[in-house]
């Protein structure tokens, strides 16, 4: 089995772009930084070293995470446009820390109901 290793994308808010923009640099010299406000992207930071072809190789399963996320795409379609297959994709979903399966009302409902007769 190969291991294929996923760049996981650096985060940060403007507040904290705002108080240390240093950081957010020194980080994309790795990595691609995502700049949020609020609970939403709104921009990235580059390094300029680095290739227009690295740059889309680390922003697609970055974006495609995010839109499985906001459940925009479903796990197969999110995995399509991220390049990666499906289990490497799940890995890499495992790696943000977004669950793969996604809790509606009634599975919480039935939850609570197993539980209750435990």
């Amino acid at each position: 089995m190969f291991l294929i290793t996923v760049p996981v994308m650096y985060a940060t808010n403007v507040r904290n772009l705002k108080k240390n923009p240093s950081e957010a640099l020194r980080h994309a010299e790795q990595e691609p930084v995502l700049i949020m406000k609020g609970n939403e992207p709104n921009a990235m930071i580059f390094n300029l070293k680095t290739s227009l072809a690295d740059i889309n190789e680390q922003l697609k399963p970055a974006l495609a995470a995010s839109l499985f996320k906001d459940r925009v795409l479903s796990l197969g379609a999110a995995a399509q446009m991220s390049g990666l297959s499906l289990s490497e994709f799940i890995d890499h979903l495992s790696q943000l820390d977004i669950d793969v399966v996604l809790a509606d009302r009634q599975t919480s409902q039935e939850l609570e109901i197993l539980n209750s007769c435990l």
